[in-house]
């Protein structure tokens, strides 16, 4: 049996390098679509078939035949598979062979690196650390924010481009890679010898870094309101999500931000997990395709968070997902949402394994619906005002505008290196996180004022006996 994993793929890509090129996607261990030939045994129109395909294999007979340059086999077949997908729909493709290795290193959220995330510095034109990973070789070797790689393995990287430097720095855990660094304020050139290791990715992030470098979960000490940033949902970002509520109830969390903005999905089975963590029951999402099992999944109480309101921060640019987890929690009052209205991608995506797995599809089959029933997907030619997405509450709807949205992720870039001094100033202020701390502020002070009545009136009931 060929193997198929489902998916729904997200439509952003993080251009944040972590020596792997970030992208998000949707999966759950589900049965597998009918194969290709299982469906054409009982396509009554199969003479058809048989004369398409037949019509694919004169072509490319003739193309390979007499195509004035020679053509390669498999550059010749990868085209046209590209060209029979990009007539689907923007979220299914083809994944050649140099692209499947990425993807999965996206899935398993790990790969054999040195632990930097890296951008090309636009003054230089040169391969700037924009941070590292903490505990990685990169960090424990004294690698810092903001230096300059200006060699690797004693060839400059001068016009690299950030996939090439990828290709570069990966490798097998192990094995060194040796890279010239030119620290901030200094003119000598580093030889720093690194030896590579597993890399694993966090996609449970905080505001802030504690003075160890750690990630610091609590965003207002006094009302001990939380904040946990989720970038995508990777293979372990239901277990990163549990442990990071675990070291807040234990700190007396009573509030909680769970911030979604720019996260562009992942897989379908870290969305339920996610969202189950905050319900006790119910509907969580329900997936519907023309040939795969429609299914529910729903919410149980063991192992649920609860007790404390929350705010989920979404805007146009968070997708599938990020839409699943924010609709189930608005559409069972466990969350205010807050921020702007979502990306709308509500269809799911088999990846089904190719050539002994070497290559894989990425297809189209389904589509899911929100604990309501309504609809997440944004189809071709809707409008504003048709449904699709995921809204905030009207009191809560807060956009930015481009500059706000530029302002914000340099804000959040210079907000996300390590370093002694802490985060930098800035003048941004972020309105939308502003409105989910008042939010939560005020239901807080109305359950103390609930407690505060209650008591008094459990005092007079007492006094009157």
């Amino acid at each position: 049996m060929r193997a198929v994993r489902w998916f729904a793929l997200c439509p952003v890509v993080s251009m944040v390098v972590s020596l792997a090129l970030n992208a998000c996607w949707l999966r759950a261990d589900d049965k597998p679509v009918k194969s290709a030939s299982e469906a054409t045994t009982a396509d009554p129109k199969s003479d058809e078939y048989y004369e398409l395909m037949k019509l694919f294999v004169d072509s490319f007979e003739q193309i390979e035949r007499n195509y004035v340059k020679d053509v390669d086999r498999k550059q010749l077949m990868q085209a046209a598979i590209r060209g029979m997908v990009q007539q689907l729909d923007p979220y299914s493709n083809y994944i050649s062979p140099d692209e499947l290795k990425r993807f999965n290193q996206e899935v398993e959220q790990e790969f054999g690196g040195i632990g930097i995330q890296v951008q090309i510095d636009p003054k230089t034109k040169r391969l700037m650390v924009m941070t590292p990973l903490p505990g990685t070789p990169a960090y424990k070797t004294g690698v810092k924010s903001g230096d300059l790689i200006m060699e690797i393995e004693s060839k400059s990287t001068e016009g690299v481009t950030l996939e090439d430097a990828v290709k570069l720095l990966q490798g097998k855990p192990g094995t060194d890679v040796t890279i010239g660094v030119k620290h901030a304020m200094q003119d000598k050139i580093e030889q720093i010898k690194i030896t590579r290791a597993i890399i694993q990715v966090s996609t449970v992030l905080g505001d802030t870094h504690n003075a160890d470098d750690s990630w610091n979960f609590m965003l207002d000490a006094e009302h001990k309101i939380a904040y946990i940033r989720l970038t995508h949902f990777g293979r372990r970002s239901a277990d990163e999500l549990q442990e990071a509520l675990e070291l807040l109830k234990n700190e007396g969390m009573k509030g909680l931000v769970l911030d979604l903005r720019f996260n562009p999905g992942g897989l379908l089975g870290q969305a339920t997990k996610i969202a189950d963590l905050f319900l006790e029951s119910g509907t969580i999402v329900s997936v519907k395709g023309r040939n795969t099992e429609n299914r529910v999944w729903t919410a149980e109480k063991d192992g649920t968070f609860s007790g404390f309101p929350m705010a989920v921060l979404i805007n146009r640019f968070s997708a599938s997902a990020s839409e699943i987890v924010s609709a189930a929690l608005a559409d069972h009052n466990r969350a205010v949402l807050v921020g702007e209205r979502s990306w709308g991608k509500g269809s799911v995506q088999n990846v089904i394994e190719l050539d002994s797995g070497n290559s894989a599809l990425k297809l189209t089959t389904a589509q899911y619906l929100r604990p309501n029933g309504r609809n997440i997907h944004k189809f071709p030619g809707a409008k504003d005002d048709e449904e699709w997405g995921v809204s905030p509450d009207k009191e809560h709807l807060i956009e930015f505008t481009t500059k706000e949205l530029q302002d914000y992720l340099e804000y959040r870039r210079q907000r996300d290196l390590l370093g002694k001094d802490g985060p930098p100033k800035s003048d941004f202020v972020d309105r939308q996180l502003n409105d989910a701390l008042a939010y939560l502020k005020a239901q807080l002070s109305d359950e103390k004022k609930d407690a505060k009545n209650k008591t008094a009136e459990t005092e007079k009931k007492d006094a009157a006996k």
